[in-house]
């Protein structure tokens, strides 16, 4: 089954881009481990998920660039065309030649009324390119003003047109230094508005992804492009095909239900985060070795104790023992030693997957109590390596690890929003006081909800 992308804003469409040439370059290579069989099923089900091919031969990736300035568009599809492995449909794009000024107002009360119809007609043409949709990726950023809030308007728009297909949000939560002023007002009116229309929000976190391109993958100068490609990399590893059960000889046709139904089991907790290990640079891979209990036991406890990356982690921080639940957290700001899941999902892929032991993902003190751990936890598994690594292990996990930053970001949101700073801005292009109040309203239960686990 097939997933239309789509490209919200400046940050969406670069972060897209980055995401299709992943996952190109990945299914151009033949990986020796595998027989030609091997590797022509998993090509044909890449394609089919993220490309539709013309009489050219040239894949032309299945996604909608939506920004209201041209130049980002414009750059992305000839970077794209340019490459001679993939391009665009140059049909396929929405610009105009005015911003909507990081004002979350703008994007969501004004151009996304304004511009829905040409827009939603673009993704039904997309759609219909589909023998069979699996649903929407959409890619945006939390805190701008298209991206975050044209993002909101043109999901809401998703879930109207298309009420059975499955959509994921996958959004950048914005550096904590603050990019822009109203950052935290942003993220939480496209917080609040996503929760109401997405089945799920993946979230990548900015400070996360700039530590591990400075520690982990020695870079000196950090761009937005090496960011985004540490984000793309970690995506492809998770959205690459996969045998979804033991012993399947198919890879799984519907990635999209797959992920929602291993890790969204109840609509009030939809926050979804993203590990991937090893990253490193293409210098320090090759002097490096991998093994699979090294791999996983450094994942296990990435999870446990909330790291995004393998290098620092807590290894005092351990589950509860049986009998000795965690201390009820009185409020969300308490600080957070232990992780609790509501579900994961780890991805394996390479060399002897067929043998790794998952043991320690099944231990019922990393879930919360209402759920069996049988249930809560899943394997997606493939032999075919992925992106030079040997050996790769991804995890996707419904847990609380965005408990304590959610909470930090209502509570600067609030606190503006009682000295009335800025509301002007948003109330003139529509969005009002009671509107900002449904919103922390949202966000407050949902916080409860991830802080009772």
């Amino acid at each position: 089954m097939s997933i239309v992308t789509v490209q919200l804003g400046q940050c969406g469409n670069q972060i897209g881009y980055e995401v299709f040439n992943a996952i190109c370059n990945d299914f151009h290579s033949t990986h020796g481990l595998c027989s030609k069989k091997e590797n022509e099923s998993y090509q044909e089900a890449c394609k089919e998920r993220f490309f539709s091919e013309e009489k050219t031969g040239v894949p032309v990736a299945r996604a909608v660039l939506v920004d209201m300035e041209p130049k980002v568009i414009s750059r992305t599809l000839s970077i794209a065309a340019r490459s001679g492995h993939w391009r665009y449909d140059h049909q396929s794009h929405f610009c105009q030649k005015q911003g909507s000024g990081n004002n979350w107002a703008n994007g969501y009360s004004v151009h996304g009324p304004r511009y829905r119809d040409v827009i939603m007609n673009l993704v039904q043409k997309e759609a219909e390119k589909c023998d069979r949709l699996s649903g929407f990726f959409t890619v945006m950023s939390m805190a701008g003003g298209t991206g975050s809030g044209m993002g909101a308007f043109v999901t809401q728009c998703l879930r109207d047109a298309f009420p059975t297909s499955f959509i994921l949000n996958q959004v950048i939560w914005p550096y904590g230094t603050g990019e822009v002023i109203v950052q935290n007002y942003n993220s939480v009116l496209t917080l609040s508005h996503l929760y109401q229309s997405a089945d799920a929000l993946l979230v990548h976190e900015n400070d996360a992804i700039h530590k591990i391109c400075a520690q982990l993958m020695n870079i000196k100068k950090i761009s937005f492009r090496d960011v985004n490609q540490v984000i793309a990399h970690q995506l492809g590893s998770v959205f690459q095909p996969t045998y979804s059960s033991e012993g399947a000889s198919q890879y799984s046709r519907s990635p999209l239900g797959d992920l929602m139904e291993s890790l969204v089991p109840h609509p009030e907790f939809k926050m979804l985060g993203l590990r991937n290990i090893p990253q490193m640079s293409e210098n320090s891979l090759t002097y490096s070795t991998f093994t699979w209990p090294g791999l996983i036991k450094h994942l296990r406890q990435m999870l446990i104790a909330n790291a995004k990356m393998e290098e620092g982690i807590d290894w005092q921080v351990r589950p509860p023992l049986p009998g000795h639940p965690v201390p009820p957290k009185a409020s969300p700001n308490k600080a957070l030693h232990f992780n609790t899941s509501i579900a994961n999902l780890v991805v394996l892929r390479g060399k002897d997957v067929q043998s790794v032991d998952l043991g320690g993902f099944r231990d019922p003190a990393l879930y919360t109590s209402w759920l069996n751990p049988q249930e809560a936890f899943k394997i997606w598994k493939t032999p075919r390596a992925f992106n030079k690594y040997e050996k790769s292990a991804s995890l996707v996990s419904n847990s609380q690890f965005l408990l304590k930053l959610m909470d930090n970001i209502v509570g600067k949101a609030w606190n503006m929003f009682a000295s009335k700073a800025y509301v002007h801005q948003y109330t003139k292009f529509g969005i009002e006081e009671e509107d900002f109040l449904d919103c922390f309203t949202t966000l407050e239960q949902v916080l409860s909800s991830y802080a009772s686990l």
